[in-house]
C-alpha cells in the first residue's frame, strides 16, 4: 500500500524477483497466475516515474517501461524480471512474445545487438545476445540471471525442435534439437532430448543415428525407459528381432521394478528447463508404457517370428494380468499398442495351437465365444445411408452412433466366428473330423446372414475392413470343412464347400486346388483337368492370400491361411498331367 519510491525500486525488484522464484519451486511449476505479480512491480515503476499504463496489456506494457524508464540502477533489477516474463511466455508457447521481449531488452542497452544474421534462428539469437545484468552483492539473488539466461535458451531451443518434428521440418527440428542437447539442463532433460533426436532422425529414415541418439540417452539417464521404447521400434523396422525382442525384454523388466530417485537435477534450480518444456508432442514421444503393453508387443513379435514357445509363455503371462484389472491400468485414449482383448485371446489361441496345444486352444476360444455372443444382434442391417452422415445435419450425430454400434457388432462377430474357426482347426489336429466340421458349420451359421447382407449390399467404407475380415473368415471356415469333408470320404459335400469359397473369392489358389482335388476324388478327371487348367493360367484373385483390398490380415488369422493352404499341389499335378498324357495318347491312337 506504500507509494513507489525510486531509491527503493531495485530492493523491491529484487524481492519480487526472487519471491516469483521460490512461488515456481515450491509449486515445481510455472503457476500462470503468479505471472501477475511481474505485472504489478512494473506497474509500480511507472509509477515512481510518473507514468500510468493500468489500461496495457502486458507486452505493451513491457515495452513502455524499457523505452521510457532509463534510470541506471533500475535497468538491471528490470532486465533480470524480464527473463523471468520470458520463462513464464516460453512455459505457455508465446515464443513471439519472447523474441519481441529479449528485442526490447538488447535495444535499450545497445541498439544495433538485437540484429539477427541470415539463417540464424531469430529467438535463439536474441537470447544469446541479451548482456545478463552484473549481481550487486547487497541484493542477493536465489538463482542468478546468468543461470536463467542459459536455461531460456535451452528451452527455447527444445521447444522449437519439437514444434519442427511435428510439422515435419526433419532437419531444423535434428538443428534445434542439437543446439538443445548442448544447453544447460538436467541429466533428465538431457536424455529426453536425446530421445527427441533418436524419433527424429527415424523419421528421416537414418535407423542408425537414431539407435545411437537413444543409446546416448540411455547413457545419460537409465530411467528414461521411453528412449528403450523407441528403441525396439527401430529395430523392429531393421528387422533385428533378436535386438528388438532384448529391448523389449529390458523394457518389461524395468517398468516392474520400483522407480528409483528421479535422475539427478544438480545443479539444482528454483526454475529448470523441465518446467518450460510440456508439449502434446513430447507428452507423446516420452509416453511410459504399461508392462501389460509391453508383455503384449513381446508376445505378438515372438508369435510373428515363429517363436511358438516363447508367444505362448508370454501370451499366457499377458491373460494373468487380465485378472488384475489391466482394464484399469491402460490408457484408453488410443495410445496404447494392445489390440481388443478378444483379439488377445485369438492371438493367444493361434499360438497355442501352433505349439500343440489343441485343447488349451479350444478352451481359450470358448472364452471368446461366450464373451461375445452376448453382444451380437439377432439382426444386423448394413445401410448405405449410413456411409457418410453430413456433420452439420441434425441427426449426424445419431447416424454416427449407430454406425459405431454396427462396427462394434461386426467386430464382435468377427471374433466368435474366430473362435469357432480355430476351434475347428483345433478339433482337425486332433484328428476329430467329425467334430471339426461342427464347429466349421458353427462358424457358418454364426456369420453367414450378416455376411450375405454385407455381400448383397454396397459396403460403408467405415465397415469395409470388417466386413473383408468376415468373409475372410467364412472362405477359411468353408475351406476348413471341406477338407474336413474329404478326411470322412463325403466327398460331394466337400465339392459344395470349396464351390462356395470360390464364390467368396474367385481364383484362390488354396480352393481352386481342393476343388480340383474334390472332383479328382470324385472320378470327375475330366472336370478335374480343366479346373486344373483353368486356374494354373491365371493368375490369383484380388483378395489373395494374405490381404483384403490392401489391408493386412489379422495375427490372429494368419497361422488359419497356413492351416488352409493345400499341400499336395505337386502330386495333384502329375496326376493330372499323366491323366493329360495318357488321354492325349488315347485320342491320337
Amino acid at each position: 500500500g506504500l507509494p513507489a519510491a525510486l531509491p527503493a525500486l531495485p530492493l523491491e525488484l529484487t524481492v519480487l524477483y526472487n519471491s516469483l522464484l521460490f512461488t515456481v519451486g515450491a509449486s515445481d511449476s510455472v503457476v500462470k497466475g503468479e505471472e501477475e505479480g511481474i505485472r504489478q512491480g512494473l506497474l509500480r515503476v511507472l509509477e515512481a516515474c510518473g507514468a500510468c499504463g493500468q489500461d496495457l496489456g502486458i507486452e505493451e506494457l513491457w515495452q513502455k517501461v524499457l523505452q521510457e524508464v532509463t534510470m541506471e540502477e533500475l535497468q538491471a533489477p528490470l532486465h533480470r524480471l524480464g527473463a523471468l516474463q520470458a520463462a513464464w511466455w516460453l512455459a505457455a508457447g508465446r515464443l513471439g512474445s519472447v523474441t519481441g521481449l529479449f528485442q526490447l531488452l538488447s535495444t535499450a542497452e545497445d541498439p544495433g545487438r538485437a540484429h539477427c544474421s541470415e539463417g540464424q534462428n531469430k529467438l535463439l539469437s536474441v537470447i544469446k545476445a541479451w548482456q545478463v545484468p552484473p549481481e550487486e552483492a547487497s541484493l542477493p539473488l536465489v538463482q542468478s540471471a546468468k543461470d536463467l539466461k542459459e536455461i531460456l535458451y535451452t528451452a527455447a531451443a527444445f521447444l522449437q525442435g519439437l514444434q519442427e518434428l511435428e510439422a515435419g521440418n526433419f532437419p531444423t527440428a535434428l538443428s534445434l534439437l542439437q543446439e538443445a542437447a548442448g544447453g544447460f539442463c538436467s541429466k533428465k532433460i538431457l536424455a529426453q532430448i536425446y530421445t527427441c533426436l533418436g524419433c527424429c532422425a527415424q523419421r528421416m529414415d537414418k535407423p542408425q543415428t537414431a539407435l545411437q541418439h537413444l543409446k546416448r540417452a540411455l547413457q545419460v539417464d537409465f530411467q528414461c525407459l521411453p528412449a528403450l521404447s523407441h528403441a525396439a521400434a527401430v529395430y523392429h523396422k531393421l528387422g533385428e528381432t533378436d535386438a528388438e525382442l532384448q529391448a523389449l525384454t529390458l523394457l518389461y523388466e524395468a517398468l516392474g521394478k520400483n522407480p528409483l530417485a528421479a535422475a539427478s537435477c544438480s545443479p539444482y534450480f528454483l526454475m529448470r528447463t523441465e518446467l518450460l518444456v510440456h508439449t502434446p508432442v513430447l507428452t507423446s514421444l516420452l509416453r511410459r508404457h504399461h508392462p501389460s503393453e509391453v508383455k503384449y508387443l513381446l508376445a505378438q513379435r515372438c508369435l510373428q517370428d515363429g517363436r511358438v514357445a516363447d508367444a505362448v509363455e508370454h501370451y499366457l503371462d499377458f491373460l494373468s494380468l487380465l485378472q488384475e484389472g489391466l482394464q484399469q491400468q491402460v490408457p484408453l485414449d488410443g495410445s496404447s499398442a494392445l489390440p481388443r482383448i478378444p483379439e488377445v485371446f485369438l492371438e493367444a489361441a493361434s499360438a497355442l495351437e501352433q505349439a500343440g496345444r489343441h485343447q488349451d486352444a479350444i478352451t481359450v476360444c470358448e472364452e471368446v465365444i461366450t464373451r461375445t455372443t452376448d453382444l451380437i444382434p439377432r439382426v444386423l442391417r448394413v445401410e448405405e445411408r449410413l456411409e457418410q452422415p453430413e456433420c452439420s445435419s441434425p441427426g449426424a450425430e445419431l447416424a454416427g452412433g449407430l454406425l459405431s454400434q454396427k462396427k462394434e457388432s461386426l467386430c464382435c462377430l468377427a471374433w466368435r466366428a474366430a473362435g469357432y474357426l480355430h476351434q475347428g482347426w483345433a478339433w482337425a489336429k486332433l484328428g476329430e473330423s467329425k467334430e471339426a466340421v461342427t464347429q466349421f458349420s458353427r462358424e457358418r451359421t454364426s456369420g453367414a446372414c450378416c455376411l450375405q447382407v454385407c455381400v448383397c449390399l454396397p459396403v460403408t467404407e467405415n465397415l469395409r475392413s470388417e466386413v473383408e475380415v468376415l468373409q475372410k473368415i467364412r472362405l477359411l471356415s468353408l475351406i476348413g470343412r471341406g477338407t474336413q469333408f474329404l478326411e470322412l470320404g463325403r466327398h460331394k459335400e466337400a465339392l459344395l464347400d470349396f464351390q462356395h469359397s470360390l464364390q467368396i473369392s474367385p481364383g484362390d489358389p488354396a480352393a481352386a486346388s481342393y476343388l480340383v482335388q474334390a472332383l479328382w476324388k470324385l472320378n470327375r478327371k475330366q472336370e478335374a483337368a480343366a479346373q486344373w487348367h483353368k486356374f494354373s493360367q491365371s493368375s490369383p484373385g484380388e483378395d489373395g492370400q494374405q490381404q483384403g483390398q490392401g489391408r493386412p490380415l489379422p495375427l490372429y488369422l494368419v497361422y488359419c491361411l497356413e492351416q488352409a493352404v493345400f499341400p499336395h499341389s505337386e502330386p495333384l499335378a502329375r496326376s493330372i498331367q499323366d491323366y493329360l498324357g495318357a488321354a492325349a495318347q488315347h485320342s491320337s491312337s
